[in-house]
C-alpha cells in the first residue's frame, strides 16, 4: 500500500473539466466489483501477515501427562505403576443376586438347605467324553425344572387365628420382587380371610387345570415352597384357611406372575450353564494347565470367540467370578501381548469398580509402549476402550475413564489407530464426554479429579485435528462452544488451556473452522483472559495471539470485534513490552557469555511470540477504523519501531518484515495525531538498512513502506539525498512485479515535484519502464497503469517526443498502440473469470491514462 501527495502532475489536458488529482494506490474501479475480482485481486490496499503455526516438540516418552505439565508429580496420578493379578478384586465380580428386600418378622421354618454359590462352577477338568456332560446337564436340568415348576410359593406366611404365631428358623428368608410389604400383604389378609387351625399345602404346577388351581387356593392351610433362583429351595408352614367366601389376596396372584418369569430365567440358566461346560470349561481347563504364552495366547483368542457368540459378554451369569479369577491370574506372566489379550475379554465382561480402574490401567500399560502399537491395531482394543468412555458413570469411575483415556490418546499418536478412530465416531463419543465434563460445576468435589481427564481428552482431539474427516465432525458437532465452555471453567488449569490452544491453532488455520471460530463471540473476551492471567507462559500466549491472527486475516468483523473488546489493545502492547524486554536479556546474557543463537534458523520463544503479535496489529489496521485508531497509538508505533532498531534481518528475518508490514499499513492512514508521520525519518533511516539487506522479501517490504512515507516532502528530500531513487530504478530491472510495482509507486511520487523530474533520466530509468511495461503491461494492468502515470507526470513539460523519451520514442509509441488494441484480451487460453477481471483493470485504470499518453506523444511527434 502506498501514499503519496497527490497527483497534482496528472491532469486532463482536453477541454473537459479535469480530472480529481488523486494518489496512485487509490485506483479507480467500477462500482460493483465481481466476484473473479475479489478472489483474484492482485494487490490489496493494505495487506495481512502470513505466519507458520507455533512449533509443538513431540513428546520423547508418552506419558499421563507431558514433561511440560504444570502439574506437580504429587499433585496429578502417575504414569508408571505396578500392576498384578492382586491389584484386581475378586469381590466385585460376583454376579449381584437382584433386588434385596427386609426380612420378614417372622421366621419361617426352612425345609431344605441352600447350596453353595460356586459348588456348581469350581474349575474342575471337563470328563473326555462332551456327550455324557450334554446328557449329564440335561438330565440335571429336567429334574431341575420339575423341581421348580411343582414347588413355588404363591404367597406369605400368615399367623394362625388371632394370634401372630412365629415359626422358627434358622436364617430370614429374602424374598424376591415382592408385590408390596408384609405389613399390607397382611393387612389385605386379615380383612378378607377366616383363619383356623387346619393346615394343607399349596402348591403352583403350570400343567394343573384352572379348576384345580381353584381348589387348591380354596385349601384350608399348607406349606409355600420358595425357590430362589435354583440355588435353594425354602418351605414355609402357615395355618389359616382361605374359603371360598372370601377373595385370594390379590399380592398372591401378582407372585404368580412373577413365579412364572422367575422359570423362563430358570431355563436361560440352564442353558447357561450347558454353555459353561461344554464351551467354556474346556477353555479354561487348557489355560491352567498350559504356560506357553502363544498357547495362552491362542486360548484367550478362543474364549473370546466363544463368549462373543453366546453373548456372554456385559451378561451376568453363575460362572462370571470363576472366569474372571482365571484371567485375573494370568495378568502376572510378562507379556504384553497376552495382557492385551486379557484387557481386552476382562473390559467386554464389563467389570466394575476396582476392577474396571485395575483393567484401564493395564490397558494404559500397553499402549504407552510404542513397540505394541502394532499388535493393538490387529486386536481392536479401541472398539473396547471407546465402549467404556461411553457408558460408563462419569463422577463413580473418573480415575478409570482417565487411564481409559489415557490409552486412547497413545493410540492417537498413531496414525493407522487415529484413522480408525475417526470411523469408529470417536469424536462424538469424546464431545459427549466433554459435554458431561463441562456440566460438572467447580464446586463439585469431582471437578479437581476431572481437569486430568480432560487433558487426556484434549490431547486426543489435538492429534484428531490433523485429519480433515475429523475436522469436518468436529465443526459439525458443535465442538468450538463445548471447548470455550471448557476454557472458561479451567482458567486456572494451565494444561487444559494449553491443549485448548493448541486444538484451536491447529483448526484455525482451516478457513471453515477460523469462521465458525469467529463467530463464537464469547472467544475473543476468553483469550484476553488467558493472555491477562498467564502473560509469561510462552507455549500458551503464542498459540493464542496465531490464532486472532487467524481470526483478523480474512474476518473484518472479527476485526472490529475484538478491537472493541475492553482492553484489547493494552493487552497486545503489554504482551508486546513483556517479550520484547525477554528477548533484549536473552540477548544481553548470550553476548556476555559469547555464545550465538543456539538455533539461528528459528525464532527464540520471545521472538515468536512478538513475530505473532505484529501480525495481529498488522491485521487489525486493514479495518479502516481500526486502522486510523491504531495509527494514532503511539505506543504500538514506538514497538514496531523498536524492533527495527534492535533487529537485523540477519537476526530473525520474519520479525522484522513483519515490523515493516505493520508500519506500511498504518503508514497508509493520514490522521492528525499520526503517531507514523511523527517518526517518519527516524523510520525512513531504519528502512535503509532493510533496502540494504540480502533479503528480497525485506527489501519489497522496505519499497512498500517508502511508497508510502514519499508522500511527504522530508522524505522525498531523503530518498534524493541518500541517492535512494537510484535504487528505486535499478529495482525496476527485478523479475518481480510486486517489486516494480513497488518502486514505480516511489518513482511516481517523486516526479509529482517538477524539479525532481529529470532523475529519472538517470541510470536509463525511462528505458528500464518502458522495458517493465512491455514485460509485465499484458499480465499486471494496475502495474502498467502506474507505469504510464509517472511517465504522463515525466512529460509534462514536453516539447518533442525525441528529445522527451529519446531512442525509446518508437519503442513507447508502437508499445502504446498495441496495448490499447482491445483483442489482446481476448486470450482464450484463459479461464473466463482471469479473462474479466484482467478486461475490468484494462477498461478502468490503464485505458483512460494510456490513451492520454498516447495522444500526447502523437502530438509531438512532428515537431
Amino acid at each position: 500500500a502506498h501514499l503519496c501527495r497527490g497527483m497534482e502532475a496528472f491532469k486532463n489536458t482536453s477541454a473537459e473539466k479535469p480530472e480529481k488529482p488523486e494518489p496512485f494506490y487509490r485506483l479507480s474501479m467500477p462500482k460493483q466489483k465481481t466476484s473473479s475480482e475479489i478472489i483474484n485481486e492482485a494487490r490489496n490496499v493494505l495487506r495481512t501477515l502470513r505466519t507458520r503455526r507455533p512449533f509443538t516438540p513431540t513428546e520423547d516418552q508418552r506419558k499421563l501427562f507431558g514433561s511440560g505439565s504444570s502439574r506437580s508429580p504429587e499433585n496429578r496420578p502417575p504414569s508408571v505403576f505396578s500392576l498384578h493379578a492382586s491389584s484386581f478384586d475378586l469381590a466385585e465380580s460376583r454376579p449381584v443376586s437382584g433386588i434385596r428386600l427386609s426380612p420378614l418378622d417372622h421366621k419361617p421354618k426352612l425345609i431344605t438347605s441352600a447350596k453353595d454359590e460356586d459348588s456348581s462352577i469350581s474349575l474342575l477338568k471337563p470328563p473326555v467324553d462332551p456327550e455324557e456332560v450334554r446328557r449329564v446337564s440335561n438330565a440335571r436340568a429336567d429334574l431341575f425344572r420339575r423341581t421348580s415348576q411343582e414347588n413355588f410359593l404363591l404367597g406369605k406366611m400368615f399367623p394362625s387365628d388371632q394370634n401372630e404365631e412365629k415359626v422358627n428358623s434358622e436364617e430370614p428368608v429374602m424374598m424376591n420382587n415382592l408385590c408390596r410389604s408384609n405389613e399390607n400383604c397382611l393387612a389385605e389378609q386379615r380383612a378378607h380371610t377366616p383363619f383356623n387351625s387346619g393346615k394343607s399345602q399349596l402348591i403352583y404346577n403350570e400343567h394343573i387345570s384352572k379348576s384345580e388351581r381353584e381348589d387348591i387356593l380354596k385349601g384350608t392351610a399348607g406349606n409355600f415352597l420358595f425357590q430362589l433362583r435354583g440355588e435353594r429351595s425354602v418351605m414355609l408352614e402357615y395355618g389359616n384357611c382361605l374359603t371360598s367366601a372370601q377373595p385370594f389376596p390379590s399380592c398372591l396372584f401378582e407372585e404368580v406372575s412373577m413365579c412364572l418369569e422367575e422359570d423362563t430365567r430358570v431355563n436361560e440358566s440352564e442353558e447357561e450353564e450347558n454353555f459353561w461346560h461344554i464351551k467354556i470349561l474346556p477353555i479354561l481347563h487348557e489355560m491352567e494347565n498350559d504356560e506357553n504364552i502363544e498357547n495362552l495366547c491362542l486360548a484367550c483368542t478362543k474364549l473370546h470367540q466363544v463368549l462373543n457368540e453366546g453373548n456372554m459378554f456385559g451378561k451376568k451369569f453363575k460362572g462370571k467370578r470363576v472366569l474372571l479369577k482365571a484371567l485375573y491370574k494370568l495378568v502376572d506372566i510378562d507379556s504384553d501381548l497376552l495382557c492385551l489379550k486379557l484387557a481386552k475379554i476382562i473390559l467386554s465382561m464389563k467389570v466394575n469398580g476396582k476392577n474396571l480402574l485395575s483393567v484401564c490401567k493395564l490397558a494404559f500399560k500397553i499402549c504407552r509402549n510404542e513397540k505394541n502399537d502394532y499388535i493393538i491395531q490387529n486386536d481392536r482394543l479401541l472398539d473396547c476402550l471407546l465402549e467404556v468412555l461411553k457408558t460408563e458413570d462419569l463422577q463413580r469411575n473418573n480415575e478409570a475413564l482417565l487411564y481409559c483415556m489415557g490409552a486412547v490418546k497413545f493410540m492417537s499418536g498413531n496414525a493407522v489407530l487415529l484413522n480408525e478412530m475417526v470411523n469408529k465416531q470417536a469424536v462424538e463419543t469424546l464431545l459427549y464426554l466433554m459435554k458431561q465434563i463441562n456440566n460438572i460445576k467447580e464446586n463439585d468435589t469431582h471437578f479437581s479429579n476431572l481437569g486430568h481427564l480432560l487433558v487426556q481428552l484434549t490431547a486426543t482431539f489435538r492429534n484428531l485435528a490433523d485429519l480433515p474427516q475429523a475436522r469436518c465432525q468436529l465443526v459439525s458437532n458443535g465442538a468450538i462452544p463445548e471447548l470455550c465452555v471448557a476454557l472458561e471453567q479451567r482458567v486456572n488449569d494451565v494444561d487444559v488451556c494449553t491443549y485448548i490452544v493448541r486444538i484451536l491453532s491447529k483448526l484455525s488455520s482451516y478457513n471453515d473452522f477460523c469462521a465458525a471460530l469467529a463467530d463464537c463471540s464469547r472467544c475473543y473476551v476468553l483469550f484476553l483472559t488467558l493472555l491477562n492471567k498467564h502473560q509469561k507462559k510462552q507455549d500458551l500466549v503464542v498459540r493464542i495471539v496465531f490464532i486472532l491472527g487467524n481470526l483478523t486475516a480474512k474476518n473484518n468483523q472479527a476485526r472490529e470485534q475484538f478491537f472493541k473488546e475492553k482492553g484489547s489493545v493494552n493487552t497486545l502492547i503489554s504482551l508486546f513490552q513483556t517479550y520484547h524486554k525477554l528477548d533484549v536479556n536473552a540477548e544481553k546474557r548470550n553476548c556476555e557469555k559469547g555464545e550465538e543463537k543456539k538455533n539461528p534458523k528459528r525464532p527464540s520463544e520471545a521472538e515468536d511470540v512478538l513475530m505473532k503479535l505484529i501480525r495481529v496489529l498488522a491485521n487489525l489496521s486493514i479495518h479502516p477504523s481500526v486502522g486510523a485508531a491504531l495509527a494514532a497509538a503511539h505506543p504500538v508505533a514506538e514497538l514496531l519501531v523498536t524492533v527495527l532498531e534492535h533487529k537485523s534481518i540477519d537476526d530473525c528475518e520474519e520479525l522484522v518484515i513483519n515490523a515493516a508490514a505493520a508500519i506500511n499499513n498504518l503508514s497508509y492512514y493520514k490522521v492528525r495525531t499520526s503517531a507514523i508521520e511523527d517518526k517518519k525519518l527516524h523510520i525512513a533511516e531504519m528502512l535503509l538498512k532493510l533496502l540494504m539487506s540480502n533479503s528480497m522479501d525485506g527489501v519489497v517490504e522496505a519499497v512498500r513502506v517508502f511508497g508510502n512515507l514519499s508522500q511527504y516532502h522530508e522524505i522525498c528530500d531523503f530518498i534524493i539525498q541518500k541517492k535512494i531513487y537510484k535504487f528505486m530504478i535499478a529495482l525496476l530491472d527485478a523479475n518481480n512485479q510486486d517489486v516494480c510495482y513497488s518502486a514505480c509507486g516511489v518513482l511516481l511520487n517523486l516526479t509529482v515535484d517538477k524539479n525532481r523530474r529529470a532523475l529519472l533520466k538517470e541510470e536509463g530509468g525511462i528505458g528500464k519502464l518502458i522495458d517493465c511495461l512491455q514485460d509485465f503491461g499484458p499480465a499486471d494492468w494496475q502495474l502498467a497503469c502506474l507505469i504510464c502515470k509517472t511517465l504522463w507526470n515525466y512529460s509534462e513539460n514536453i516539447t518533442s517526443t525525441a528529445s522527451c523519451f529519446g531512442e525509446d520514442a518508437d519503442t513507447l509509441l508502437v508499445l502504446l498502440t498495441s496495448l490499447l488494441d482491445e483483442e489482446l484480451l481476448l486470450d482464450y487460453s484463459l479461464n473466463r473469470d482471469l479473462r474479466d477481471y484482467r478486461k475490468t483493470y484494462w477498461e478502468s485504470q490503464f485505458k483512460p491514462v494510456a490513451e492520454k499518453l498516447l495522444d500526447r506523444i502523437q502530438s509531438h511527434c512532428s515537431s
